[in-house]
């Protein structure tokens, strides 16, 4: 086994060209090893210490979230928590504190587990993945990243660097809810992301739900034919679609009945969330805690 520390992004592309995979926070490469998932890769090239991809940056077409911000980095930022506030949400849910500091955005997303908690956040708020190598960059749609369980669409040589995620229209906003059977180090059961754009009368203008850990990729629904519904009626059609588009799994952790009923009810709880959030209602983050979801402190 071989392991190179990377101290520039071409440094770590050309280890990448050479069949290295990257390591950064190493929570999920890791811990899987350890759990005999998958054994450690033979070349590894750690990308750490590489300041361009730790760094929150607006832009004139929204925000650039470098690979290696950190969870917990995004649960406290303040441009993240109150305008971008599903991708908030699912960052302050994952794993423990400890987790949170080291695990990244970046490998979070390439992970590529239907039961991530950013997922359904960053697809619902349009995001891209922009992914690099010695070729050059391309960006792909967040939905078009993931290829299944574990797979995506990046070639082994290229190198997540960076998420970027549009600027929401005015009186919007989002929010990610999962069902969790206890407040730390726990997998989503199911959960749902929402984004809401308000008309001036407060009906829905613009409705997206993402579903988390009932497909085997994230699930992305645009409800446009919600458009002009009052939020209750466009909350209980989020429901109904949730439930009917979920394919889930019965495992040890619930039935695949019992996930297909939940995920309509963690749908219903986003867009109601989400549609507060747009109105101009403050709801900390995590919206679980605020509403209490998850078992007592």
């Amino acid at each position: 086994m071989s392991f190179t520390i990377a101290n520039t992004l071409d440094d770590a592309l050309t280890a990448l060209a050479g069949g290295a995979r990257p390591i950064a926070g190493g929570t999920d490469l890791v811990v899987g090893a350890r759990h005999g998932k998958a054994p450690l890769p033979e070349h590894l090239v750690a990308i750490d210490r590489l300041p361009e991809l730790k760094a929150v940056t607006s832009t004139p077409e929204g925000v650039r979230i470098g690979a290696l911000v950190s969870h917990h980095d995004i649960e406290t930022h303040p441009l993240l928590t109150t305008v971008y506030a599903a991708l908030a949400d699912g960052s302050a849910l994952v794993g423990s504190p400890a987790t949170r500091h080291l695990g990244t955005i970046g490998g979070n997303l390439m992970n590529g587990s239907p039961a991530m908690d950013t997922g359904a956040p960053l697809a619902v708020l349009g995001a891209e993945v922009e992914l690099q190598s010695v070729r050059g960059s391309r960006r792909v749609p967040i939905g078009k990243l993931w290829t299944g369980p574990g797979r995506t669409s990046a070639e082994p040589d290229e190198l997540c660097v960076a998420v970027h995620i549009p600027a929401p229209v005015e009186r919007s906003n989002s929010a990610y809810v999962r069902l969790e059977y206890r407040r730390a180090m726990e997998i989503a059961v199911v959960g749902a992301a929402a984004f809401v754009a308000l008309a001036p009368d407060g009906t829905i203008a613009a409705l997206r739900v993402g579903l988390t850990a009932v497909a085997p990729t994230i699930l992305i629904s645009d409800l446009v034919g919600q458009v002009g519904s009052s939020v209750a009626e466009a909350a209980a059609a989020a429901a109904a679609l949730a439930s009917e588009q979920a394919t889930p799994i019965s495992d040890v952790r619930a039935s695949e009945a019992y996930r297909r009923h939940t995920v309509g009810v963690m749908a219903r709880r986003a867009v109601e969330a989400a549609a507060c959030r747009a109105a101009g209602e403050t709801i900390s983050t995590p919206v679980n805690r605020a509403i209490g979801i998850g078992a007592a402190s």
